[in-house]
Parts: structure tokens; sequence; C-alpha cells
């Protein structure tokens, strides 16, 4: 599986340690191991985890900007945990509702020795964060609309929304909420993937 991850990143910009790359394979084990039992994603495949996974969560990292990031609907840690695997100097919660999910994050996090990664159980509109956020990401989550609102008391003055779609969002861009600026649209070239990926990154109007 190393190789195939080797061979996915060459496909890239990004540059990970030895270390980290074997970090990311442990994971997708792992991820693959507590799928059986608790069904954490419905892709069953350890070698498509990586592109599907891994890849898509990884393309993200050139375009943040800031320390502290909040991953909302986290799943199993996705994109947050590949993410924080691949830049320790960066800070992320993992927000979920589901108990399952965070113990998947925890385990990893504690078997991996990920010392930048907070994994909170609770409903995005009720967490309340003691310090506020650069950068809040979501990954297959909700409308950007929903999202927005859901998510409105979690950036910082200068923090912006990062959200991971599929095809260009079109319909949800042209129905944003008047308070919101789409100020990038990115398409993301992740190495084997099906279908288009873009990030859109938003920020408050001020």
């Amino acid at each position: 599986m190393l190789a195939q991850l080797k061979k996915l990143l060459a496909q890239t910009t990004l540059s990970l340690s030895d270390d980290q790359q074997q970090k990311l394979v442990v994971l997708v084990e792992q991820l693959h191991k507590w799928n059986k039992a608790y069904n954490l994603t419905s892709v069953r495949d350890p070698q498509l985890m990586l592109s599907r996974h891994i890849m898509d969560s990884l393309v993200v990292l050139p375009h943040l900007q800031g320390q502290r990031f909040i991953d909302v609907g986290t799943g199993p840690g996705l994109p947050g945990l590949p993410l924080a695997i691949a830049a320790p100097d960066k800070e992320f919660v993992l927000l979920d509702s589901l108990g399952k999910r965070i113990r998947f994050i925890r385990q990893i996090c504690h078997e991996l020795k990920l010392k930048n990664v907070t994994a909170v159980q609770s409903r995005v509109e009720d967490y309340q964060p003691d310090i506020k956020f650069d950068g809040v990401i979501s990954r297959a989550f909700a409308s950007l609309n929903d999202m927005l609102t859901w998510c409105q008391h979690l950036p910082n003055s200068q923090g912006k929304f990062y959200a991971l779609k599929g095809v260009y969002p079109e319909a949800e861009l042209a129905d944003l909420s008047a308070q919101f600026s789409a100020e990038e649209i990115i398409r993301l070239q992740v190495p084997e993937a099906d279908g288009e990926r873009h990030l859109v990154i938003i920020t408050t109007r001020g």
C-alpha cells in the first residue's frame, strides 16, 4: 500500500516524509479494520481509500491559510486526520455527532501519537469553542448555505470556510446568502479519483 501511496503523491506537489507516509498507511489499515465492525465509510477497498479518502483530503492542504482549523462532520476523520498528519504544525479540531466515529479518531490519534488533533463529539450548532478558528472545513457535509448557517459562529474575524465539493456547485453558489462571499473556487486534481472535485473558499462580508 505504501508503494501505491508514493505513486499517488508523485502526481501532486505535496512533499511528505517517510514517517508521514507510513502514518497515512496505518490510518487506511485501521479504517479498513474498523469499517468491518462499525461501517465508517462506504469505501471498502483499502487501495481505493488511498485515492478517495487520503488524497482527496490532502489536496486541500496547499490552500489552507492559518494555524487552527475545525473539520465539521468529520466522519471517520476526513479530511482532518490526513491533513493533521501532513501538517503537524497546524492544529485541528475534528467534530462529529456520532460516538463510534469519535472513538475511532481518538484511537488513531493515540496509535499515531498525533498531538495536533482534538476529537469532539457534538452537533456543530451546539459546539462553542473557547478560541475561534482560522478555517472551517467541510467535506460532503451539507449544502453551502446549511454549512454557513450552522458554522457561522466558528471562524475568527479573519477566518474562512473551506467546502469540499464534487462538481462545480453552481446552484449552491447562486443561492449563497448575501452575508457571505465566494472568494475562490478551485478545481482540485485528485490522482485516480472519479469525477470532479472543487474547493469553495468562502469569507464573511465585513
